[in-house]
């Protein structure tokens, strides 16, 4: 089972930040979609290049390409970051046989802020925050209190200060690039849940196991 895109209620559509309890409305409405069904995105459509530079991990020349849309607040998309993501970099990325695309696809506002503060870090730091941020989930995407105090401290392990915490979150240029990123994935590549991959441009939605994208790559890395 995969999360379908909606807002899960309107305490998670904004986000509060600053000592004064100031409320930063990211602007993530409800986001109707016409997505495409296809199983396939031609690959000159999905590397297309966007407004944000490409997470990625692996050698740009590689012979297979494995792009993920994930949402931050998406409880699947940890999971796969927690258990089958290690398995999948230490067979296939550290060895150089694949280059790996991680995409911001936010289901809500807080998965929005989690995703700006990733993109805040640092390219350096962007996926060892992202993999904090996932392994923390539970102490910051569903607590009924506000979560910004928590995102906070995991934002300080990579040397974020409150000042640039909050100057993030106000990033309102950053915040419509990355929904720009899930507007064109959803009407143009056919993405309507988290985690939504594509292995060459073949489609593979909801939870995954090593030997799902086993089955997927070895053919091509032979041909």
């Amino acid at each position: 089972m995969t999360n379908r895109v909606s807002l899960p209620g309107v305490d998670r559509r904004t986000v509060l930040v600053g000592a004064g309890g100031a409320a930063v409305a990211l602007g993530l409405g409800m986001f109707p979609f016409e997505a495409l069904a296809a199983d396939t995105v031609p690959m000159e459509e999905l590397m297309k290049p966007g407004e944000l530079p490409e997470l990625t991990l692996g050698p740009a020349e590689a012979k297979v390409v494995v792009v993920e849309y994930a949402s931050m607040t998406c409880g699947h998309c940890a999971r796969f970051h927690k258990t089958v993501f290690p398995q999948l970099k230490e067979k296939y990325i550290d060895t150089n046989k694949i280059r790996f695309i991680m995409r911001e696809f936010p289901l809500d506002n807080l998965a929005a802020a989690a995703s700006m503060l990733a993109r805040c870090s640092g390219d350096e730091k962007a996926f060892p925050l992202i993999g904090v941020l996932f392994d923390k989930q539970a102490d910051w995407a569903f607590v009924k209190t506000n979560p910004v105090p928590a995102l906070m401290e995991i934002a300080k392990q990579v040397g974020f200060t409150q000042e640039s915490f909050e100057a993030c979150l106000k990033d309102d240029a950053l915040l419509k690039k990355i929904l720009a990123q899930r507007e064109r994935a959803a009407n143009v590549l056919g993405v309507n849940s988290t985690p939504t991959f594509f292995v060459n441009g073949t489609k593979i939605a909801g939870e995954v196991s090593l030997e799902t994208f086993s089955k997927a790559i070895d053919p091509l890395l032979a041909g």
